[in-house]
Protein backbone atom coordinates (compact mmCIF):
# COMPACT_ATOMS: atom_id res chain seq x y z
CA UNK A 1 0.00 0.00 0.00
CA UNK A 2 0.88 3.44 -0.93
CA UNK A 3 1.67 5.93 2.17
CA UNK A 4 -0.87 8.73 2.60
CA UNK A 5 0.62 12.02 0.86
CA UNK A 6 -0.83 15.45 2.10
CA UNK A 7 0.26 18.92 0.89
CA UNK A 8 2.85 20.11 3.66
CA UNK A 9 6.12 18.70 5.54
CA UNK A 10 6.13 15.67 6.61
CA UNK A 11 6.88 14.90 10.36
CA UNK A 12 9.69 13.20 9.08
CA UNK A 13 11.47 16.28 7.87
CA UNK A 14 9.94 18.77 10.11
CA UNK A 15 12.08 16.81 12.88
CA UNK A 16 15.33 16.34 10.60
CA UNK A 17 15.50 20.38 10.44
CA UNK A 18 14.49 20.80 14.51
CA UNK A 19 15.58 17.88 15.64
CA UNK A 20 16.92 19.69 19.24
CA UNK A 21 13.87 21.97 19.62
CA UNK A 22 11.43 18.57 19.26
CA UNK A 23 13.47 16.76 21.99
CA UNK A 24 13.59 19.57 24.50
CA UNK A 25 9.92 19.93 23.85
CA UNK A 26 9.13 16.30 24.60
CA UNK A 27 11.06 16.44 27.37
CA UNK A 28 9.81 19.15 29.06
CA UNK A 29 6.43 17.92 28.37
CA UNK A 30 6.79 14.03 29.30
CA UNK A 31 5.95 14.13 32.95
CA UNK A 32 2.85 15.69 31.91
CA UNK A 33 1.37 13.34 28.94
CA UNK A 34 2.52 10.18 29.32
CA UNK A 35 0.72 9.25 32.46
CA UNK A 36 -2.43 9.19 30.87
CA UNK A 37 -1.17 7.84 27.67
CA UNK A 38 0.34 4.59 30.46
CA UNK A 39 -3.63 4.36 31.86
CA UNK A 40 -4.74 3.84 28.12
CA UNK A 41 -2.17 0.64 28.02
CA UNK A 42 -2.33 -0.84 31.43
CA UNK A 43 -4.97 -1.85 32.53
CA UNK A 44 -3.93 -1.53 36.40
CA UNK A 45 -3.32 2.45 35.62
CA UNK A 46 -6.68 2.97 34.07
CA UNK A 47 -8.74 6.16 35.17
CA UNK A 48 -10.94 8.83 34.06
CA UNK A 49 -10.20 11.52 31.79
CA UNK A 50 -7.75 9.46 29.05
CA UNK A 51 -5.87 10.55 26.82
CA UNK A 52 -7.59 10.05 22.90
CA UNK A 53 -6.27 7.38 20.70
CA UNK A 54 -2.38 8.07 20.25
CA UNK A 55 -1.18 10.12 17.70
CA UNK A 56 0.63 7.65 14.90
CA UNK A 57 1.98 10.40 12.60
CA UNK A 58 2.10 10.60 8.75
CA UNK A 59 4.82 8.04 8.30
CA UNK A 60 5.59 4.84 9.15
CA UNK A 61 8.72 4.59 12.33
CA UNK A 62 11.86 4.53 10.97
CA UNK A 63 14.13 1.73 10.47
CA UNK A 64 17.36 0.80 11.39
CA UNK A 65 20.54 -1.64 11.24
CA UNK A 66 19.75 -4.64 13.00
CA UNK A 67 23.59 -4.59 14.18
CA UNK A 68 25.51 -7.77 14.46
CA UNK A 69 23.39 -9.43 17.34
CA UNK A 70 20.09 -10.70 16.13
CA UNK A 71 19.02 -14.77 16.23
CA UNK A 72 16.62 -16.13 15.16
CA UNK A 73 14.21 -18.31 17.23
CA UNK A 74 13.78 -16.19 19.97
CA UNK A 75 11.52 -17.66 22.72
CA UNK A 76 7.68 -16.22 22.81
CA UNK A 77 7.22 -14.91 26.19
CA UNK A 78 6.12 -10.76 27.27
CA UNK A 79 9.12 -10.68 30.37
CA UNK A 80 12.94 -11.02 29.74
CA UNK A 81 13.48 -11.50 33.41
CA UNK A 82 14.81 -14.25 34.71
CA UNK A 83 15.70 -15.26 38.00
CA UNK A 84 19.09 -14.12 39.47
CA UNK A 85 19.78 -11.30 36.52
CA UNK A 86 20.35 -8.43 38.02
CA UNK A 87 19.43 -4.70 35.82
CA UNK A 88 16.83 -1.82 36.91
CA UNK A 89 13.25 -3.47 35.71
CA UNK A 90 11.25 -1.75 33.12
CA UNK A 91 8.13 -2.16 31.56
CA UNK A 92 8.34 -0.80 27.73
CA UNK A 93 4.20 -1.15 26.60
CA UNK A 94 2.46 0.67 23.97
CA UNK A 95 0.35 -0.45 20.12
CA UNK A 96 0.95 -1.44 16.66
CA UNK A 97 -0.71 1.39 14.32
CA UNK A 98 -1.34 1.90 10.86
CA UNK A 99 -0.48 4.78 8.94
CA UNK A 100 -4.17 5.68 9.18
CA UNK A 101 -4.21 5.12 12.71
CA UNK A 102 -6.13 1.79 13.29
CA UNK A 103 -4.40 -0.41 15.68
CA UNK A 104 -2.65 -3.99 14.35
CA UNK A 105 -3.27 -7.00 15.57
CA UNK A 106 -0.75 -10.27 15.63
CA UNK A 107 2.09 -8.39 14.93
CA UNK A 108 5.45 -10.10 15.31
CA UNK A 109 7.69 -8.12 18.03
CA UNK A 110 10.89 -9.56 18.49
CA UNK A 111 13.19 -7.57 20.92
CA UNK A 112 16.65 -7.83 22.13
CA UNK A 113 18.83 -6.23 23.67
CA UNK A 114 21.92 -5.88 25.84
CA UNK A 115 22.91 -7.15 29.92
CA UNK A 116 23.35 -4.61 32.41
CA UNK A 117 27.09 -4.72 31.57
CA UNK A 118 27.03 -4.14 28.13
CA UNK A 119 27.33 -7.34 26.45
CA UNK A 120 24.72 -9.40 24.26
CA UNK A 121 24.22 -12.85 25.01
CA UNK A 122 25.37 -14.63 21.37
CA UNK A 123 24.97 -17.76 22.54
CA UNK A 124 21.49 -18.12 24.36
CA UNK A 125 18.76 -15.91 24.70
CA UNK A 126 18.96 -14.22 27.81
CA UNK A 127 17.25 -10.36 27.54
CA UNK A 128 16.11 -11.50 23.82
CA UNK A 129 12.05 -12.63 23.02
CA UNK A 130 9.16 -12.16 20.69
CA UNK A 131 5.71 -11.38 21.32
CA UNK A 132 2.19 -11.11 19.45
CA UNK A 133 0.37 -7.81 19.68
CA UNK A 134 -3.03 -8.62 20.86
CA UNK A 135 -6.84 -7.84 19.29
CA UNK A 136 -6.07 -4.21 19.62
CA UNK A 137 -2.55 -4.02 18.93
CA UNK A 138 -1.49 -3.83 22.34
CA UNK A 139 2.02 -4.94 23.37
CA UNK A 140 3.47 -5.01 27.25
CA UNK A 141 7.55 -6.43 27.70
CA UNK A 142 8.73 -6.88 31.01
CA UNK A 143 12.48 -6.39 30.88
CA UNK A 144 15.63 -3.95 32.28
CA UNK A 145 17.08 -1.28 31.45
CA UNK A 146 19.72 -1.97 28.81
CA UNK A 147 23.44 -1.55 29.88
CA UNK A 148 25.87 0.42 27.81
CA UNK A 149 27.13 -0.99 24.31
CA UNK A 150 30.35 0.17 23.62
CA UNK A 151 30.16 3.27 20.94
CA UNK A 152 26.37 3.51 21.80
CA UNK A 153 23.74 5.33 23.93
CA UNK A 154 20.99 3.20 25.86
CA UNK A 155 19.15 1.20 23.17
CA UNK A 156 16.80 -1.61 22.57
CA UNK A 157 16.27 -3.39 19.19
CA UNK A 158 12.80 -4.15 17.78
CA UNK A 159 12.03 -6.29 14.78
CA UNK A 160 8.72 -5.54 13.63
CA UNK A 161 6.39 -7.63 11.13
CA UNK A 162 2.86 -7.03 10.48
CA UNK A 163 0.87 -9.61 8.97
CA UNK A 164 1.36 -10.11 5.15
CA UNK A 165 4.17 -7.22 5.58
CA UNK A 166 7.53 -7.15 5.13
CA UNK A 167 9.37 -7.70 8.46
CA UNK A 168 11.23 -4.02 9.40
CA UNK A 169 14.08 -3.56 12.23
CA UNK A 170 14.59 -0.52 14.26
CA UNK A 171 15.85 1.37 17.68
CA UNK A 172 14.04 2.32 20.80
CA UNK A 173 16.24 5.22 22.68
CA UNK A 174 15.79 6.82 26.34
CA UNK A 175 15.65 10.35 27.20
CA UNK A 176 18.08 12.65 29.19
CA UNK A 177 20.95 9.82 28.00
CA UNK A 178 24.27 11.45 27.75
CA UNK A 179 25.23 9.73 25.40
CA UNK A 180 22.13 10.08 22.92
CA UNK A 181 23.35 13.25 20.68
CA UNK A 182 26.90 11.74 20.27
CA UNK A 183 25.31 8.54 18.67
CA UNK A 184 25.84 8.20 15.20
CA UNK A 185 22.43 6.05 14.98
CA UNK A 186 19.87 8.04 17.83
CA UNK A 187 16.72 9.44 16.08
CA UNK A 188 14.30 11.34 18.59
CA UNK A 189 11.56 10.11 16.66
CA UNK A 190 12.46 6.81 18.41
CA UNK A 191 12.65 8.33 21.62
CA UNK A 192 10.54 6.38 24.05
CA UNK A 193 8.38 8.10 27.02
CA UNK A 194 9.76 7.22 30.30
CA UNK A 195 8.17 8.07 33.86
CA UNK A 196 10.02 6.92 37.09
CA UNK A 197 7.48 4.28 39.15
CA UNK A 198 9.11 3.61 41.97
CA UNK A 199 11.85 1.55 41.11
CA UNK A 200 9.74 0.08 37.84
CA UNK A 201 10.20 2.71 35.34
CA UNK A 202 7.39 2.83 32.78
CA UNK A 203 8.57 3.31 29.00
CA UNK A 204 6.02 3.52 26.19
CA UNK A 205 6.43 3.75 22.38
CA UNK A 206 3.83 3.65 19.83
CA UNK A 207 5.05 1.53 16.66
CA UNK A 208 3.17 2.67 12.79
CA UNK A 209 3.54 0.54 10.39
CA UNK A 210 3.19 0.99 6.11
CA UNK A 211 -0.88 0.54 5.69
Amino acid sequence: MSHLRVHQPSRRAMLRTGSLMLTSFALATCSRNVRSALRAVNPSLRGQNLSPTPACGDEPTPSQTAGPFYLLHSPQRTSLIEPGLAGTPIILSGQVLSTRCEPIADVLLDFWHTDPQGEYDTSGYTFRGRQFTDAKGYYRLETILPGLYPGRTRHIHVRVQAPNQPAFTTQLYFPEEPLNQDDFLFQPELLVALEANGDRPQALFNFVVTG
